[in-house]
């Protein structure tokens, strides 16, 4: 049965619980318990793999299968009742994963009651619980997600291709850019960041053999932009780029922000680390496009919002709005 998340349904028999952040960079899982919340926590640095499917479902469930194995083991827990899986990308790349994963979830654990949430949803439950509000989620990628009773709203999370403009994959991206230009002797370049680049990955010449193959192309990216983050002070060229990032977060905030009250906003994610360089003109960003909005700091996590659905999901309180791409319940025979 598949079921919107607002319903908040009957406790599960099985008290264990699976929550999953899956993301550009990685994934990361935690095993607990509904009455004790996390108890034990593991992570893959291998992105699960994207292709003509979308979100490959074999991909993540073989990474997970080994994580939970060792995750109940280190936990003491028996039985599992109930996941809830947070992937990037579920929106517009999960039919395959909506269709096959709570089966196999089930065939593997006898879990039967599946949550799968868009990582925004996630990212937004762990930095704002199930207030309502706006959450920028800056990690590899950019979405923001604004949440009131009506539903859920979001912005951008297009992927590294199409959009996630002010995400970590763009800043990397327009700083090996940067670098590029300074390279070619071209306007607009850095002779910063193209050392910085050239100490990271190699001659300038090589970079496209050695970055395009790759299909962590996002996690690569991304990792250039703490570089941009370190030459900013002194450097306007990388000043430059962490301004038009900002920018482009606090557009995307704009356009989910709730319109009554004042609301909060959080930005949640490994951006929310990267210092001054990026939170100052954000924060400058934000008050001049969304004023009515008083910006909180995150709570959490999107991991800790995957816990706190699947806490809520087993024991029958979910009150969050349901989504047919965003938030939706799975349940079968293991209820």
């Amino acid at each position: 049965m598949t079921g919107g998340a607002g319903a908040p349904g009957t406790p599960c028999a099985v008290d264990g619980i699976v929550a999953v952040d899956s993301g550009g960079s990685g994934l990361r899982a935690v095993v607990g318990t509904a009455a004790r919340g996390a108890l034990a926590q593991r992570e893959s640095r291998e992105p699960v793999r994207v292709g003509p499917r979308g979100i490959d479902p074999d991909h993540l469930m073989r990474q997970l299968a080994t994580l939970v194995r060792e995750l109940t083991a280190e936990a003491g827990i028996s039985g599992l009742g109930t996941a809830v899986i947070g992937a990037a990308g579920l929106s517009t790349l999960g039919d395959a994963l909506r269709a096959e994963l709570p089966g196999a979830l089930r065939r593997e654990f006898g879990i039967g009651r599946v949550g799968l949430a868009a990582d925004a949803v996630t990212a937004y439950v762990g930095a704002l619980g199930t207030r309502p509000g706006a959450v920028i989620a800056a990690g590899t990628g950019l979405i923001a997600i604004g949440m009131d009773p009506s539903g859920w709203r979001r912005a951008d999370g297009w992927g590294h291709l199409l959009g996630d403009c002010g995400g970590g994959a763009w800043i990397g991206r327009a700083g090996l850019e940067a670098a590029l230009r300074a390279h070619d002797g071209r306007p607009g370049g850095s002779a910063g960041l193209l050392a910085r680049a050239e100490d990271e990955f190699g001659p300038m010449s090589g970079l496209p053999g050695r970055l395009y193959p790759r299909p962590d192309r996002p996690a690569v990216l991304a990792s250039f932009a703490p570089h941009v983050a370190a030459c900013a002070d002194g450097d306007p060229v990388a000043s430059a780029i962490l301004r038009a990032a900002a920018r482009h977060m606090a557009d995307s905030a704009a356009a989910v922000c709730p319109a009554d009250g004042a609301p909060r906003l959080a930005v949640t994610g490994g951006l929310s680390k990267m210092g001054d360089a990026l939170l100052v003109p954000l924060a400058e960003e934000l008050a001049q496009r969304v004023p009515r909005a008083r910006q909180v700091a995150a709570a959490g996590d999107p991991l800790d919002g995957a816990v706190r659905i699947a806490v809520d999901l087993a024991a029958g309180s979910l009150t969050l709005p349901g989504d047919a791409s965003m938030l939706s319940v799975v349940t079968g025979t293991g209820d």
